[in-house]
């Protein structure tokens, strides 16, 4: 067990007058906000919250949303973040996986909240509480429950659900640990200034905009808190707020770029981009611009950002998403054998910011490491001097505005209509979105489905982003001996822009 003063408790004495979370209508200081997070921690403890617990929350880029996450810290309590895009269905299936009695939630979601309330096991005795109510409360009813002055860096403190390669979500666990290894490792790297902030503009409930919530704290800079992306509003904050780092998926900088007569303050010198590679064209716009790109690569197994290529080799290492972080160590490996530079194989990250692993249906955890080594089931290459080259994020995976998207939960669901004897996906490029899923599918005999039928059944079981843009009707779903589905088939008719595949 390994005991550091918490995080917020040592920040707020630190320096209690620094700026922490600042919005459009909010200024709070650390003191403040560690006040709110003690407010939020009395009214739990009133409640009945007990250390250890999970406690779900569906919630969108609050400061109320930050003072919560903070309070759970001082109950020990483990967050579940639930991706507020997600389909009632699915934040179903993970609140029930993660056996979560309490549901903690923004009044905008109180439509989703009722229909989980409708589907979660009767034996978790789901609470749901409206997140505004935790600080409604006078101080005469508050518990004053004891303040935890410490924070055992080998707990969890938070799980979050990422699909894996069968479709079906499981839960990540993040420790403290993970969390300041992976505040380190950046700090390292990107170093830190008297004057930074950092612009959040992605979710809370993703691990990038988590990591930016605790890195925050631990560096003492202020968080400029953005409710959702707009790249107008974005470029308004980054003058007006003097920021000096953000981070953004490819899409969100392209947009970024098409603001029409935007320009980037001095004090900006760090532009983090994760979510997959980014493309050349847009890595040109950037270095035309003067943008500082600071191409990224991480998991959430990795507590965010482990492997980032700095701008003075966005040139000369055109394509790489760097080196990895200096607590991380990086292999290729195929078939249990350590590669040579430039060989393709799988991905394997070794650090401290890594998780201790999964935990899956019904409670049971499942360590996703190999002698140490996290396997993370993508493939890359590493150069001579060390820099990262990722080839794929997993063989199928589509990645749309910045989301993993699993072809084989779409064609889970799909297959769950009563007409579907089949179903493929595949991705597909798009302007916007970077890559969009498209479906095909095989129906039962002299049947016809139509395609917006098919969306509409879609729609109410998966996540928006998730929707294929295009269904196509096929006599039959190409396989292999083995039943595989054969995507570079569906691929190739894609392209040729034909709905019929061959059956060579």
């Amino acid at each position: 067990m390994t005991q550091v003063p918490h995080f917020l408790d040592q920040r707020a004495y630190l320096s209690p007058d620094r700026p922490a979370v600042l919005t459009d209508d909010t200024i709070w200081t650390f003191s403040d906000l560690r006040k709110m997070a003690l407010m939020a921690r009395d009214d739990l403890v009133h409640r009945g919250v007990k250390p250890g617990q999970t406690v779900s929350l569906l919630v969108g880029n609050r400061p109320l949303s930050m003072a919560l996450i903070h309070a759970l810290t001082y109950l020990r309590a483990v967050v579940v973040l639930l991706n507020t895009r997600l389909a009632p269905r699915e934040l179903v299936d993970q609140v029930n996986q993660a056996q979560s009695p309490w549901l903690f939630y923004d009044s905008q979601f109180s439509d989703r909240v009722t229909e989980i309330l409708s589907g979660v096991k009767a034996q978790l005795g789901l609470q749901a509480v409206v997140l505004e109510d935790l600080f409604a409360r006078s101080e005469a009813r508050r518990s004053g429950g004891p303040s935890r002055e410490s924070i055992d860096l080998d707990d969890d403190q938070a799980l979050i659900y990422t699909s894996g390669t069968t479709g079906r979500a499981k839960g990540v666990r993040l420790t403290y640990k993970n969390h300041w290894w992976s505040a380190v490792g950046s700090v390292l790297n990107l170093g830190l200034q008297e004057q930074d902030r950092w612009l959040l503009c992605l979710p809370v409930f993703h691990v990038s905009g988590l990591s930016v919530l605790f890195r925050s704290t631990i560096y003492g800079i202020p968080v400029v808190l953005h409710d959702h992306f707009d790249p107008e509003r974005v470029h308004r904050d980054l003058q007006r707020h003097r920021v000096t780092q953000i981070s953004v998926v490819a899409t969100q900088l392209e947009r970024m770029l098409d603001v029409p007569g935007a320009s980037y303050p001095g004090t900006l010198r760090v532009v983090l981009v994760g979510g997959g590679p980014v493309p050349g064209h847009l890595l040109d716009r950037a270095l035309k611009r003067g943008v500082p790109v600071y191409q990224t690569y991480g998991l959430t197994e990795t507590a965010s950002q482990v492997v980032t290529l700095s701008p003075e080799y966005i040139v000369s290492k055109r394509g790489s998403a760097g080196k990895p972080l200096f607590s991380a160590e990086l292999e290729i490996r195929q078939g249990g054998e350590v590669l040579p530079f430039d060989q393709v194989g799988e991905i394997l990250i070794r650090g401290p910011m890594v998780t201790p692993g999964y935990r899956a249906a019904a409670g049971v955890e499942g360590l996703p490491l190999d002698g140490g080594w996290l396997r993370t089931g993508d493939i890359g290459h590493l150069d001579e001097e060390g820099f990262l080259y990722v080839h794929d994020r997993l063989r199928d995976l589509i990645i749309s505005g910045g989301e993993n998207v699993y072809p084989a939960e779409i064609e889970a669901v799909l297959c769950e209509h009563p007409q579907v004897l089949d179903a493929g996906v595949v991705g597909t490029q798009d302007s916007e979105w970077g890559q969009v899923p498209v479906a095909f599918i095989q129906v039962e005999a002299e049947s016809q489905l139509a395609e917006a039928e098919v969306l509409a059944f879609l729609r109410e079981r998966l996540a928006a982003y998730k929707l294929p843009k295009m269904v196509y009707q096929v006599d039959e779903i190409p396989r292999n001996a083995g039943g595989k589905i054969l995507r570079r088939q569906l691929v190739q008719r894609l392209s040729a822009g034909s709905r019929d595949i061959d059956e060579d």
